[in-house]
This record gives C-alpha cells, structure tokens and sequence, in this order.
C-alpha cells in the first residue's frame, strides 16, 4: 500500500495541471459544503437560543383552549394559575403570562393586537419588563420593532388601546410607550404590547389568572396538570426543525450538482490515464503486479485527489470558514418579513462530525468513481498493454 500511495503521488504530480485543476474544483466543493452546513447548523442553533430567550423559555403550560393560530380563542383562554407552579413562580423559576384580544390606536389608525400581561420584576424572559415599572398616570406598555414599525409608534408616544373585559364589556385607556426592544422572534414583536400583569388581570377582572405559564428548566419529564398542555421545548421549536430539514434537502440537490461535475472531472481523468498508460500497465503486470494490485493503484491515484483537495481546501477554506463564524454572513433582505425566528446575520456553526463527514463521503465518493473505470485493467492482456493497444 505504501509503494501504491508513493506511485500515485508521484503520478498525479506528473500530470501536472490536470490534476490541480480537478483538486481547485474538489476543494471548492469541500469548503462550499461545509460552509452552507455550517450556516444551517448556526440558524438552527440561533433560532433556537433566540426562542428560549425572547419566548418560550425552557418550554410551556397552555390552556387548554388558547391556540396561537386563532386569536378568538383568547376569550376563553384562560383560568387560575395551578397550584403545582406557585413555587416556581415565586422563585422566578416559571412566569405566568395573560394574553387578551385588543385594538390599538396610534396616531389615529387602528390595529388588532395580543395585549400580554407580565410581571415587571420577571428575569425568565429578555423583555424589557423592568420598563413597565415606570410611573406615569397611563398604563406603561413595552413593544418589539416590528410592532414599532407598523403602528409607526417611538419611545415616549402615547396611544390608545381599547379591550373587552371578561363579562364582555369593552373599556379604554391611555398607553405610554415606555420602551422598544428588537429581537429575532417576530412572534414575540408582530401584533404584541406587553403591559404589566397585575394592571391587565384587574383590567379584565381575571384576578390570578393566566393563559400560558412558561418555566425555565426544562426538566425530562413533568407533572400533567389538568386544563393545561405541557409543551415542550422540542414541540414549540418543531417549526423550525422542520424548516431547516426543508432548507437542506434542497441545499442536497446543490451538493450533488456540484459533486457530480468534480467527479465527472476525475472519472474522465482516469479514462483518460488508462487509455494513455496502456505500456505502463502492462509494465506492471510484466513486473509481478496482479491486475487487482494495478487497480488499486489506479484507485488510490484517483482518491488521492480528494486527499489534495483536502490539503488545499484547509489552506484557503480554514480562512475563510473562521471569518465568517466570526463575521456572518448577513442576509440581503429583511428577515423580521419571513414570520419565524432568523437573525438578519447569521453565524456559521461548525462541528467535527461535519467537517469528517463531508471528507469521508467525498472521499469515499471519489474512490468509487475512481474505481469504477479503473476495473477495465482486469481485462487487459498483458502482451497487448505493452505493445499499446486494449483487448
């Protein structure tokens, strides 16, 4: 084997040029799978981190008739907060959240929002609810950018926001807008304006009462409480999941346009090799070399392309891939438009087992197509190979 990756070497050096051009094509495809991976793996783990941040925690109580797709289910969506989660509340553990149907009016337009009721002093969530401790004679209320940008309210501005109370009543009052935050989550921003809790139960009349409780540790297994629906972590990021397995079984067809023009490069190379070293074969097999030892050594000088192109790849690529998990690579439109969690710059996330796995499939992938041309030797006669010409 060692005499075989000697001869191969020093057969693909002899080449010269056609050999490096297949390798520059081949360590192109490395550093591009690798890179667009990376920034799968690095939207999957932002849009997840941001989630758990801005939203769901380490994963959530409903009530049992509040759906996030229908927001007429409000109305009904909401009952006493259990008593198996007194504790976790009190100790900042879990935080439980009202959420009520409303119309805001700023600067004189009309707008259907979520009205949420949270505790000011809460630190599960990265909401700025501190802000809602401010003392004004209206009631203080917090908004995400997105939020900012369609009602066209700034910090400071005040508006009205009307609701209806649990007997059906509806009611109105004034709203200061005492702060603006911007996250990744446009669940979170789109349509929200948080208020204080206390301030939206005796609004409502809802006294202790919630519509979802979201708790910090995500523990393996907890307790079904009846009237409430345990919702995971995994559950209320499923979307995503689900969108980054979409996003890369189409990258798939990409990887494998790409792969196929630098194996076809290689596959003609060692067509071509074998047509035009027909003496040299035959040499071998005069030498003592079996034919299966000569096809072997046609097969790793086929491989041997995908070792160089590994070299080369890690002298240009390293660079590059450690820019851009530095840098990112921002998205050339306004990603608060696509209605899920994206970051307008996301950064990519490599692991060991991708970079192995991409070099062990092109690897093995170029072995085979280095092989499979390679397997005519096994029928050439010797005194013909010498004298040049194929049986």
């Amino acid at each position: 084997m060692r005499l075989a990756i000697q001869l191969a070497y020093r057969n693909l050096i002899g080449a010269g040029l056609r050999t490096w051009l297949n390798v520059i094509v081949l360590s192109f495809s490395f550093v591009v799978i690798i890179w667009l991976k990376g920034i799968m793996a690095g939207w999957d783990h932002q849009a997840k981190n941001d989630m758990t941040r801005w939203e769901i925690g380490g994963g959530q109580y409903w009530h049992q008739a509040y759906d996030p797709f229908d927001p007429m289910t409000l109305e009904d969506s909401h009952a006493p907060i259990p008593s198996a989660l007194s504790s976790e509340i009190a100790n900042d553990e879990a935080e439980p959240i009202l959420m009520v149907q409303g119309t805001i009016y700023p600067k004189g337009r009309m707008q259907s929002v979520i009205i949420r009721g949270i505790r000011p002093g809460q630190t599960l969530l990265d909401v700025p609810t501190q802000s809602l401790d401010t003392l004004t004679e209206v009631i203080p209320a917090v908004i995400g950018s997105v939020m900012a940008r369609t009602s066209r309210l700034e910090k400071g501005d005040y508006a009205v926001l009307r609701w209806r109370d649990v007997n059906g009543t509806f009611d109105a009052a004034e709203v200061l807008i005492a702060d603006i935050f911007a996250s990744n989550v446009p669940s979170a921003e789109a349509g929200q304006i948080y208020i204080p809790l206390e301030k939206l139960r005796s609004m409502t009349s809802l006294q202790g009462q919630a519509t979802l409780v979201t708790f910090r540790d995500p523990e393996p297994e907890r307790e079904a409480i009846p009237g409430w629906t345990l919702k995971t972590k995994a559950e209320l990021t499923k979307q995503i999941d689900e969108l980054i397995k979409t996003k890369t079984t189409a990258q798939s067809i990409f990887y494998f346009i790409l792969l196929l023009l630098a194996m076809l490069a290689i596959f003609d190379t060692q067509v071509l090799s074998i047509f035009r070293r027909q003496k040299e074969i035959g040499t071998y097999i005069a030498l003592g070399y079996t034919r299966q030892q000569v096809v072997g050594l046609f097969t790793v000088e086929g491989t041997m392309h995908a070792a160089l192109a590994a070299v080369m790849a890690t002298a240009y690529g390293l660079p590059f891939l450690l820019w851009q998990a530095k840098v990112g690579w921002t998205m050339p439109m306004d990603t608060s438009q696509f209605g899920m969690a994206i970051a307008q710059t996301l950064f990519p996330v490599y692991t060991v087992g991708l970079v192995v796995t991409t070099v062990l499939i092109i690897t093995l992938t170029t072995a085979i197509v280095s092989y499979w041309p390679s397997r005519k030797i096994a029928k050439m006669n010797p005194t013909e190979a010498l004298r040049g010409k194929l049986q």
